[in-house]
Formats: structure tokens, C-alpha cells, sequence
């Protein structure tokens, strides 16, 4: 798919916005007053070089940010004390929840209090909001649904395993489910359109969380890899879908590796049941590759009706107002390398081409990162032109070293570590500093975006040293700190022929000429920080605090106590 499939520009009229004023347990007056009334740019995506990223009221937007526990947005006199506390820690954004049964609790009277709270507390603390959409799923339960849906389940009909007992998840062949969960969206959508429409503290929105069949005992291998139930089973036999193939015959140069491989190996048919197009699944118990797709035919099929269901539910959505929305993967990982040991359908890479057919709304799929693969599982997610996004990963120190890489070499729209409201980021977290200097830096992050310039660091106990290219030179970084730090990230950025600026912790950063008969040295090296996109030098650095010497090579030390901006200009010698 092309690239301008993920991207949108809309340009909204908004008329005079009466007040409004929530109801519920409390009344909390929101509204759109104050803004001026003209043609309102709403939040969208758009790319830059090869960059795809955020723009907020016509302004690039680098997202800051971290998800809050699932049930704190939950009560209106929880949530209170938790503004103060995200508003101190350097955040600029945060992605909070929207349940479906508390907005619908009874069918077709819907209760946006809670919502409105929400972005009256988000304008407060200056921070920007993703919305999660709690409807069908959540982590591939149906645990957030309204009770009228959850007790009438002959209407809203549930999946079943191999073995025919169903589980607690809502199938995707539930016509009336879909309709419901859209309507209810919609209305979300068009009530978020009524309030925040001209200012914009909802940049963005993610459809369900972690979706996908999934075997919650996981005690017998592939008992959940897809709906078993008598609808799934019709169509698990009939005939694969006519957008799907076209797509595969158009496409075919550009398929993830496995899915052109399977079906090749198969014919390249062009009709055909899902087991006749993709062939029959595999199960590897004793493969040494975690990596090897078991059950993959039975992956697609339900990826397939997955992303059918939730496209749907996002158009009815974006149809009332199509500000960006994205969905979100629980990740393959070594201990659960099965569909139905993870769900089975979730937008992963190998099926980033099913989710693009049958989900032309959404705009791209986000990775929960909590495996210690980060590097590959970026590598992954950015295949095909889809934006980095991390709406879920680890703080601490990992979260302050992963951020700058993430950013520095995928130009990550966004990095949110999940449970930020958590008491234990809530001192000397090592993350406030990164966002810190980050904020500072956004601007010329920003300026940098796509253009060849910038790259990531990312170096520990494992991969102790990293070699890439960046104009003439070869920059090798390696683990920095006579410390025991396990972890040291960056991103550095050319600004002239041989000139860098270099921010991130715990790093050594070595500068080699590609011309091997090239002597360099050190000109000068400057500790200093950001105002405004601008470089302000605070320290002069030399002799311990660098490294210039014949024995020692030519670069930066990058302490590991603390994070630090440095900007370096190289010479030439003969």
C-alpha cells in the first residue's frame, strides 16, 4: 500500500457551539467557546521525507506521553489528583479510556460525563489526550462491554475454542455486535466533535485494545488459533475474500515475507478457500525460531475478520469526526509463539497487509512493547511505510534509554510507558529526565524528521556496540559509565559536514572517517541544551569528559548519572 493511504488532511467547518455541560455524578462545564470561528485544521497525520508524523493546530507534534492503568480514568474523584501528578513529570500528552459500558450503560442512552471530565482534566494539566475505545475487546476479552450485551448472548454471540466451549470474547460474525460497538463509537466521536472540536485536546484515537482470539489457560497448543464456532467454520471453508486477492495479485512484490511465501507455495491462487489460497496450517512445538508463524493460515483468516470488524467500527467514527486512529498488538514473543497463545488476528507485521485491505480507517498499527526484542519489534512495525507509534512499553531506566532510539531512528510519533500514574514513576523516575530535555529538543527533532539526518542509539549488556553511518563518517557507540549501566540510548544528529548534536545517557560515541587515510580530531565539544529550537552552549568539555586521543579514538562521552545534550565539531589533519 502506498504510503498516502496512512495519511489524511481534513479541514473542518465549525459552526457557534452552544455550551455544554456534562452530566452524571458531577457537572463539569466543556465547550469549544473562546476559539476563534474559522476553518479549523483538525488533528492529522502527515509525512515529511520518509517521516510520518502527528500535526496539531497546523504544528508537528511529538507525543510525549504514557497510558494510564486501565481503570483510572474510571471515576471522577480518582482522576482528580492524578492531573497534578502527570502535569509534573515533563509529559506533554497522555492516553487514558473510554469504556463502552460506561458511556451506553443502558442501549441507546449514552452518559459522556466521564469523557468530559476527562478532557476538562487533560486542558488543565496542558496536556493532550488519546482516547482508548474500550468497546468489543480489550486484551482480546470482552470484559468492557455494556451487561446488555454481555447477558444476551444469543445476539451477541461469543467465540469457541477447538473443543466448542465458548469464551468470554465477542465473535467478529456478530452483525448486531458491530452495529452496536459503531453506533456507540459514532457517538463518542460526534460528542468529542461537539466539545473539542476547535481546541483540540483529543489528538488521536485507538480503536478496542489488543484484540484477537486468544486461549486465556493456553494449555493445549492451538485450541484458540481461530473461532471455531459454526459461522467462523462456513467461512474458514468458503471462499477468501475478492478485495483480499486483488490485493495480493497488486501487491505482490510488497507482501510481508510469509504471507507471499505461503501463498506462492501454494499456486498463487486466485480463488479458493482460506486453507486452499494459504495451505494448511503448521505447528512447530520444538521449533528453536520463535519467529517461525505457526497456524498462520488460521492467523489470517482471523485477522482478517478482526480488522472487517473493527474498520467498520472506526469509519462509523471518523465518519462524525476522522481525526487519526490506529489499533494496537499484543506481541509474539519466545514464550508465546502461537496464535491463541497470543490472539490470534491482533494487527502484528505478518498480517499488516490483511489489516490495510479489509481496514482502510485505520491509519496504522501500534506495538505494546514489553519483550526485550525493542530493536526488532521497531525493525518490524515500520515494514511497509507504517509509523512507529508505542502506546504501551516499560519505564524506568529502559523507557529512558528506548525513547531516544525509538525517536532518533524511526522518528516514534509517540512513546508512552503504560501505568505513568504508577507511585513508583513517581520519584526520581529516570524517564522525567528524557522528556525533559526531549521537550527541549522537539523542535529540532522535528525540523530533522525524514530527512536522512538523524539517527538512534540503543546499546546494552547484550549488544554492547552499534556501528551505522551518518554522512562521512561511521559512528560506533558503546556502552558508556564505569558504572554497572545495562542500558544507554541516544539519537544523534548531523547538523553540518562535521558537525553533530548527540543527546542520550550511559553512551561512548566514536567518530571514524569513512575515508580510511582521513586523520581527525576533536575542534570543539559543548554541553549545553535547547530554547526554542535553538542551541544554547552551557559547558565547554574536554579532556576526561571527551574522547581525543590516538589510543582512545574520537568521540563523546555521554555520562550515564544523567542525561546530556552535547554538540561536537570535527577537523581535519594531516
Amino acid at each position: 500500500m502506498k504510503s498516502s493511504r496512512f495519511l489524511s488532511r481534513f479541514f473542518l467547518a465549525i459552526s457557534l457551539v452552544i455550551p455544554f455541560f456534562s452530566y452524571g455524578q458531577e457537572k463539569n462545564s466543556i465547550s469549544n467557546q473562546g476559539v476563534p470561528l474559522n476553518i479549523i485544521q483538525i488533528p492529522h497525520l502527515e509525512k515529511q521525507g520518509t517521516a510520518i508524523r502527528l500535526n496539531v493546530d497546523g504544528e508537528p507534534f511529538l507525543m510525549l506521553s504514557g497510558e494510564l492503568h486501565n481503570s483510572t480514568a474510571g471515576g471522577f474523584k480518582y482522576m482528580k489528583p492524578v492531573w497534578k501528578k502527570l502535569a509534573a513529570k515533563n509529559l506533554n500528552s497522555v492516553i487514558a479510556t473510554v469504556s463502552w459500558e460506561l458511556i451506553e450503560p443502558e442501549e441507546g442512552k449514552f452518559d459522556f460525563a466521564l469523557v468530559d471530565s476527562t478532557i476538562s482534566g487533560a486542558r488543565e494539566a496542558n496536556l493532550k489526550l488519546v482516547l482508548i475505545w474500550f468497546g468489543s475487546w480489550k486484551n482480546a476479552s470482552s470484559v468492557y462491554i455494556p451487561s446488555w450485551v454481555k447477558k444476551d448472548y444469543e445476539k451477541y454471540p461469543r467465540v469457541k475454542d477447538e473443543q466448542g466451549k465458548p469464551l468470554e470474547i465477542l465473535s467478529t460474525f456478530g452483525k448486531a455486535s458491530v452495529e452496536k460497538d459503531a453506533k456507540a463509537f459514532a457517538a463518542l466521536m460526534r460528542h468529542i466533535k461537539e466539545v473539542d472540536g476547535m481546541q483540540h485536546t483529543v489528538v488521536m484515537m485507538q480503536v478496542e485494545n489488543e484484540v484477537g482470539v486468544l486461549d486465556h489457560l493456553g494449555e493445549t497448543p492451538g485450541n484458540a488459533r481461530r473461532d471455531f464456532a459454526d459461522h467462523a467454520n462456513a467461512a474458514y471453508n468458503g471462499s477468501v475474500p475478492t478485495e483480499l486477492i486483488k490485493y495480493l495479485v497488486e501487491k505482490k512484490d510488497l507482501l510481508f515475507p510469509e504471507l507471499y511465501k505461503v501463498w506462492k507455495e501454494n499456486g498463487s491462487k486466485t480463488s479458493g478457500s482460506w486453507e486452499e489460497v494459504f495451505g494448511k496450517s503448521k505447528f512447530r512445538p520444538d521449533a528453536k525460531d520463535w519467529k517461525f508463524y505457526s497456524y498462520y493460515t488460521e492467523e489470517l483468516f482471523m485477522a482478517w475478520n478482526y480488522a472487517s470488524y473493527i474498520g467498520k467500527v472506526a469509519a462509523a467514527g471518523k465518519k462524525e469526526y476522522p481525526i487519526p486512529m490506529y489499533v494496537n498488538a499484543w506481541l509474539k514473543q519466545p514464550d508465546t509463539y502461537w496464535p491463541g497463545r497470543y490472539p490470534s488476528g491482533c494487527p502484528l507485521p505478518q498480517v499488516l497487509d490483511v489489516w490495510r485491505v479489509a481496514a482502510p480507517s485505520i491509519d496504522f498499527i501500534a506495538p505494546d512493547i514489553y519483550t526485550d526484542e525493542f530493536i526488532w519489534t521497531c525493525q518490524e512495525f515500520t515494514r511497509s511505510h507504517n509509523p512507529l507509534f508505542i502506546p504501551e512499553t516499560r519505564g524506568g531506566k529502559l523507557g529512558a534509554a528506548r525513547v531516544f532510539y525509538a525517536i532518533g531512528e524511526y522518528s516514534a510519533s509517540c512513546f508512552a510507558p503504560f501505568g505513568i500514574d504508577n507511585v513508583s514513576y513517581a520519584i526520581n523516575d529516570p524517564l522525567d529526565e528524557s522528556y525533559a530535555i526531549l521537550r527541549k529538543m522537539a523542535p529540532f527533532i522535528l525540523e530533522n524528521q525524514g530527512k536522512g539526518t538523524m539517527k538512534g542509539i540503543l546499546v546494552d549488556s547484550i549488544t554492547p556496540v552499534q556501528r551505522f553511518e551518518l554522512g562521512d563518517y561511521i559512528i560506533e557507540a558503546k556502552l558508556g559509565g564505569r558504572d554497572k549501566i545495562n542500558i544507554g540510548g541516544g539519537l544523534i544528529i548531523q547538523t553540518g559536514k562535521q558537525e553533530f548534536v548527540c543527546a542520550g545517557t550511559a553512551l561512548d560515541v566514536y567518530f571514524i572517517p569513512k575515508n580510511n587515510s582521513m586523520r581527525i580530531g576533536i575542534d570543539v565539544v559543548d554541553e549545553g541544551t535547547f530554547e526554542n529550537g535553538k542551541w544554547v552552549a552551557e559547558r565547554r568539555l574536554n579532556g576526561d569528559e571527551v574522547h581525543a586521543s590516538t589510543y582512545d579514538g574520537t568521540g563523546l562521552v555521554i555520562p550515564a548519572q544523567k542525561v546530556s545534550i552535547q554538540r561536537i565539531s570535527l577537523y581535519h589533519y594531516k
